[in-house]
């Protein structure tokens, strides 16, 4: 099996398997609104929006340096990898002796206990653990492990947290031990197998990776301000009931991100070994086709919107559906920045990535600030789509500068942002005539099926080369 092969292979299995893991939140959300009271379900949340945000101090986003460490480092990448988590090891610790001994100074402002704020800090822990083991798979095409493990995390995550909720009389304790247990397991047994096999701590390592992790923290701290700062705006303009509209809509959106996320943790491995070959005519004709997949599922997603919002909210929920089409659009921008920021990794330019988060994230609370009182929620999703518009035209800029413009095709790109405003425009009108938009929906549907039968023989080749048993095992 060629490279190629490999690459695409354990690229949708990894993909399949880190969007079950990603998304079994939003899976199970149906099931724990019924067995946990509304102020439970809410001081879950909390606890998961601060473990969001203390990730990207805890464990410094160490997991990123990895894509450059894999060629810097080639001969001694597990060496490195040991070396890093060690780093984070540290981190983590003193975050943890730090939160502890000024609890009582943080207790009001984080909203939970102590016991459930050491469960976060061990989470976030143990959870590197997994992620370096995961990339390290990637980085090699291998993805039978990492999928076991995701798996394993979201099955037990879900069967865990709905017995513990059902047998702990303390129903928020259970959801969270529900939560952690897999990843604190599974986790800690990925740190020992690391330190075993990576040998002694090399702190030149520790030099390498701050440099270019260090810009990441405002860069990741901007980019969740940008996705969590309209739903804060909009409940202090418009009121909860608005915001529940938006929040509804803009989680659909969040499934697309998922989706983004994990293709492109299927497709950043595969990119930084073409880059450091220098085979950029392949990199251009794989990432036409790359985008063109995304783009084409995202505009279904903008034309079934009313029936998504539909099945999850039912019709008290339907007059969010403008505020899809915008959020899908936004999606698609961050999708093509994405590959942008994927070179500046491998370049080791994490700086400019900073400097264009937060600018963007300030665009967005300005945008809002003079827009929502005027417009309300909606205009909220259009602002949002500005930033990452934004985004997008600043990472397509630093590449530039970095004189890396030649490794995908700017106008093909621009030619597809120019249809998909377009089509997210006509999709706002199509809302207003649900018959037209049925029969549009239908022909995108049968325009799908005549692909899908067109390139049978490629598609039974790609299924061919998933479910394809490697019969090589000396590698």
């Amino acid at each position: 099996m060629n490279e190629n092969a490999k690459a695409l292979k354990s690229g949708v299995w990894y993909t399949a398997s880190n969007f079950l893991l990603k998304s079994i939140g939003f899976l199970t959300t149906p099931i724990f609104t019924r067995l946990i009271s509304q102020s439970d379900f809410g001081n879950f949340n909390n606890f998961s929006s601060w473990l969001q945000i203390f990730v990207v101090f805890v464990s410094l986003n160490l997991e990123s340096t990895l894509i450059s460490a894999k060629f810097d480092y080639k001969d001694r990448f597990d060496n490195y990898i040991v070396s890093v988590l060690s780093l984070g090891l540290l981190s983590a610790v003193a975050w943890l002796v730090l939160l502890n001994v000024f609890f009582l100074s943080v207790f009001e402002f984080l909203g939970m206990s102590r016991f459930h704020m050491n469960c976060m800090l061990i989470y976030l822990l143990a959870y590197p653990g997994i992620r370096f083991f995961q990339s390290r798979e990637r980085f090699f095409y291998r993805y039978k492990m990492t999928v076991l493990i995701n798996i394993l995390i979201s099955v037990g995550t879900a069967a865990l947290s709905v017995f513990l909720v059902l047998c702990m009389n303390d129903k928020l304790t259970g959801r969270i031990l529900g939560y952690i247990t897999p990843v604190v397991v599974l986790g800690g047994g990925l740190y020992l197998y690391f330190f075993v096999r990576g040998g002694k701590i090399d702190l030149s390592c520790w030099k390498y990776a701050i440099r270019i992790c260090i810009p990441y923290i405002p860069h990741l701290l901007s980019l969740h301000l940008l996705n969590s700062m309209d739903q804060i705006m909009i409940r202090q303009i418009c009121g909860a009931e608005d915001t529940a509209l938006y929040s509804l809509a803009y989680m659909c959106g969040a499934v697309i991100t998922i989706l983004l996320a994990s293709m492109n943790e299927a497709f950043s491995p595969w990119l930084g070994d073409k880059l450091y070959r220098q085979e950029y005519r392949e990199i251009r004709k794989v990432s036409k086709k790359y985008i063109l997949i995304f783009s084409v599922l995202a505009y279904g997603a903008m034309l079934a919107a009313p029936e998504i919002l539909l099945v999850l909210g039912g019709r008290s929920y339907l007059a969010a559906k403008y505020v899809l089409p915008p959020v899908t659009m936004g999606c698609i921008c961050q999708f093509l920045y994405t590959m942008f920021v994927n070179i500046e990794q491998i370049r080791k330019k994490t700086v400019g990535m900073a400097i264009a988060s937060v600018s963007a994230a300030l665009l967005n609370y300005v945008l809002n600030a003079v827009f929502i009182p005027q417009y309300g929620y909606i205009a909220a999703a259009y602002t949002t789509l500005a930033g990452f518009a934004w985004l997008l035209l600043s990472h397509m800029l630093i590449v530039y500068k970095m004189r890396m413009s030649h490794v995908y095709d700017y106008k093909f790109i621009a030619a597809v942002v120019f249809v998909s405003f377009a089509f997210c425009i006509f999709v706002n009108v199509l809302y207003k005539n649900n018959a037209f938009r049925y029969i549009i929906l239908g022909a995108y549907l049968i325009a799908l099926l005549i692909i899908i039968w067109f390139f049978r023989d490629k598609f039974q080749n790609l299924i061919c080369i998933i479910l394809k048993k490697e019969k090589d095992k000396k590698k």
